[in-house]
């Protein structure tokens, strides 16, 4: 007996581990799923937009399978792998690297989403706790991209662009796993704690760099970077693509000319139309790499920079590529000077984004920061508000901002690298920017200019807010009428002599009739004259109050003897004094109260009937 209960007892602690085995692997299931979902819908829009073109075109080239083809080679393109041309009228395979960044979104977009919706789609067990961990949604997510992924490359070696197996098998992994683990981490609302995890095991980081962003007070200073590399990344782009534009207007009649020269059907031309827009991202990225001073690559051979500008090899007409400055136009025209502004700015965001945070504000750090009554409590709705922490020293503040330079450098140097390639051989064999090159540009212009931004703007903030704590601290005293020339004297004071007493006279209290006087305690004494010790000046801005002057002792009016009256024969009633001594007679006291006021209202009617009689008489 004992037996089977152990085995029933043994089968029951192993459900709960049975059923968690098989949350886990639905949840599998289910990345595996999204996955392939995601890469599906991107060859479908690939497949759609190829076979629109295929249709209208009057002349086609080949049949719907080699539609297909370039449709699946396309979808690899997108995802940065090169490809390879084989129908070329040499003979010699052709390669075709340069990856249109407009279409690198779509794919980006559908694997992000598919983590999230992995993620999301979590199964909650019994007592609340998720089964299907995040990286497991994130691994058959990936698992299923890579699937369908495979299958498309296989399928594209058959046609007449051909993908590069190097290229393919570390760009299409690259994408899958960096965008489905965006997407996990963005549906478990981006978790800090992953950061400190991370960090801390990159052995790539030099020791320094990694205490510099450990604990709270360094996921901080992460965050401030990341935003400061985010912006000036921004900035620069929003830069190369205002330098784009403006050139393109400046060229408009080439590039229409070049817009007709390359086909004759609406459908042609609606062909190369959508290409100029998935290349104009490229574009304004080239615009950068122009500003920033390494220029780009249009051939073997030529550069278009600045300052320097290289015959240009014989190009096919294009509607974006007339838009590029001319030979010899480099040093001496506007354009180059002009150009120099985009990497100012972005430096100058760079230090202006670290600055804000390098200020004295609310936030994980070293204690309190200047100036009292200032810390953590309740928000105004009753929410933790955290503790008011100093500003950042300028060692600190120089670091944080190379550290956003290196990130805003890397960032451009890596869609420098996706934006160019090679469109051939011979001369074409080398288009757009050296990522190095552009990488390094960055690292200086936005280190060089942030630096000093951000330390002169850090310490403006730190002054005016210690101008403010210091207005703060002085309307809390009550000196805000005073000047701030005035609140502090420094001149030389004499010797300060002895002070002599204060002379204090007792007010008595005022009488009325009945003997009864004012029963509000002790008076209180009242000083004849202010004394200032000899050599002492008033303190300026401050007036002397006058002296008071005594006021004069009033005697007691003695109480009034039954039967005592100015006419004979008259009957007055006596009148009883108050004594101090009796309790409070209603809600006013011995003063206000209905005894006291009967007393003050009978001495009343005593002296208008003596002063009537006197009349009558």
């Amino acid at each position: 007996m004992t037996d089977v209960t152990q085995m029933t007892a043994r089968r029951l602690s192993l459900s709960p581990l049975l059923g968690r085995m098989r949350d886990r692997s639905s949840g599998l299931a289910a990345g595996l799923l999204g996955g392939a979902l995601a890469a599906g819908l991107g060859l479908a829009s690939f497949a759609v937009l190829v076979m629109v073109l295929w249709i209208s075109s009057p002349y086609p080239d080949s049949g719907p399978g080699g539609a297909l083809h370039v449709a699946a080679a396309l979808w690899l393109l997108a995802h940065g792998a090169e490809l390879v041309r084989v129908d070329t009228l040499s003979g010699v395979p052709a390669p075709v690297g340069v990856t249109p960044l407009l279409l690198l979104a779509l794919p980006v977009w559908l694997v992000w989403r598919a983590g999230r919706d992995a993620a999301d789609e979590d199964g909650v067990g019994d007592g609340g706790a998720l089964f299907v961990s995040p990286r497991t949604a994130w691994t058959g997510v990936v698992l299923g991209y890579l699937a369908v992924g495979s299958g498309a490359a296989w399928y594209a070696a058959g046609g007449a662009l051909r993908p590069s197996w190097g290229w393919t098998a570390v760009c299409v992994p690259a994408v899958a796993v960096l965008a489905a683990g965006a997407g996990v981490w963005s549906a478990h609302g981006g978790p800090r704690e992953s950061v400190d995890g991370v960090l801390p095991g990159l052995p790539v980081l030099p020791r320094g760099v990694r205490r510099l962003f450990a604990g709270a007070e360094g996921r901080e200073r992460l965050e401030a970077a990341g935003r400061a590399a985010g912006a000036g990344a921004v900035a620069l782009f929003g830069g190369g693509a205002l330098l784009v534009a403006v050139s393109s207007m400046w060229h408009l009649g080439a590039a229409r000319e070049a817009f007709l020269q390359l086909t004759e059907g609406w459908s042609g031309r609606f062909a190369v139309l959508l290409l100029c827009v998935a290349l104009v991202p490229n574009a304004a990225v080239w615009g950068v790499a122009y500003a920033l001073g390494p220029g780009f690559a249009l051939g073997a051979g030529h550069v278009v920079a600045p300052l320097s500008a290289d015959p240009a090899p014989l190009l096919p007409p294009f509607p974006l590529l007339a838009a590029v400055p001319v030979s010899g136009s480099g040093g001496g025209a506007p354009w180059g000077w002009a150009a120099g502004v985009v990497p100012v700015v972005a430096g100058v965001t760079v230090g202006v984004f670290v600055a804000r945070a390098a200020g004295p504000g609310r936030g994980p750090g070293r204690g309190p920061g200047p100036g009292p009554g200032l810390g953590s409590g309740p928000g105004p709705r009753g929410a933790a508000v955290p503790p008011v922490r100093g500003a950042w020293s300028v060692r600190r503040t120089v670091g944080v901002v190379v550290s956003a330079g290196v990130g805003c450098a890397v960032l451009t140097g890596g869609l420098a690298g996706l934006s160019g390639g090679p469109l051939g051989v011979s001369a074409l064999a080398r288009f757009g920017p050296v990522w190095w090159q552009v990488g390094g540009a960055v690292a200086l212009w936005t280190v060089g200019v942030g630096v000093p931004v951000a330390v002169v703007v850090r310490g403006w903030r730190c002054r005016e807010r210690g101008v403010r704590e210091a207005g703060a601290r002085v309307r809390r005293r009550g000196v805000g009428s005073v000047g701030e020339a005035e609140l502090y004297d420094f001149s030389p004071v004499g010797p300060v002599g002895p002070v002599g007493p204060v002379e204090v006279r007792e007010q008595s209290r005022p009488a009325v009739a009945g003997g009864v006087s004012a029963p509000d305690g002790p008076a209180a004494p009242v000083v004849s004259s202010a004394i200032v010790p000899p050599g002492v000046d008033p303190v300026p801005g401050v007036p002397v109050a006058p002296a008071v002057p005594a006021l004069p002792v009033v005697p007691p009016v003695p109480p009034v003897p039954p039967g005592a009256s100015d006419e004979p024969g008259a009957s007055v009633e006596p009148v009883v004094p108050v004594s101090p001594e009796e309790p409070e007679d209603g809600p006013g006291g011995l003063w206000h109260g209905e005894r006291a006021r009967e007393v003050r209202w009978a001495a009343l009617r005593e002296a208008g009937e003596g002063e009537g009689g006197s009349v009558g008489r």
